[in-house]
């Protein structure tokens, strides 16, 4: 009997660690949710009104940034552009759109030739863009987030 009590309070002693609580701290399952987190993807992108109907988060990206192109497109069309030589090149526009939907142009490339021929291509490009209709912000689980773009514009002036 002796030898039965000494086994149960031994097992008791030691198996105690078996029903302890494990504690996590609010930190440690925010760091691990930090690294499940893909910072480069958002859930919805930024968006135009006309944009909204699209069935997929593929379709209004594409919907955004044709739109985006159209507007840019139309605004330089409506420009009187005299050259001296034909132009012929592809515009790499840097923008920012805000957590509020604001659009901020963040840089304009522009090969030397094309500034050479057309110097006020910069001012043109940022005119285009403040004729822009209302764009909704990009939406990262649920809560508005800045997002930054890369836009090419090809431009061909004869």
């Amino acid at each position: 009997m002796k030898r039965i009590s000494f086994i149960l309070g031994f097992l008791l002693l030691f198996s105690c660690n078996y029903f302890t609580a494990k504690k996590t701290s609010s930190e440690a399952i925010l760091n691990e949710e930090l690294k499940a987190f893909n910072w480069n993807e958002v859930d919805d992108y930024p968006s135009f009104a006309l944009c909204d109907t699209a069935a997929s988060k593929e379709l209004r990206k594409q919907c955004f940034q044709n739109t985006l192109t159209n507007v840019i497109t139309d605004n330089l069309q409506k420009e009187t552009i005299i050259v001296k030589q034909d132009v012929n090149d592809t515009i790499t526009i840097k923008f920012q759109i805000s957590e509020t939907g604001i659009l901020s142009l963040i840089d304009v490339t522009v090969d030397s030739i094309t500034l050479q021929e057309i110097p006020d291509i910069k001012s043109m490009l940022t005119s285009s863009l403040d004729s822009l209709p209302k764009i909704y912000p990009a939406l990262k689980r649920g809560q508005q987030v800045k997002t930054e773009f890369r836009l090419p514009v090809v431009i061909q002036v004869n």
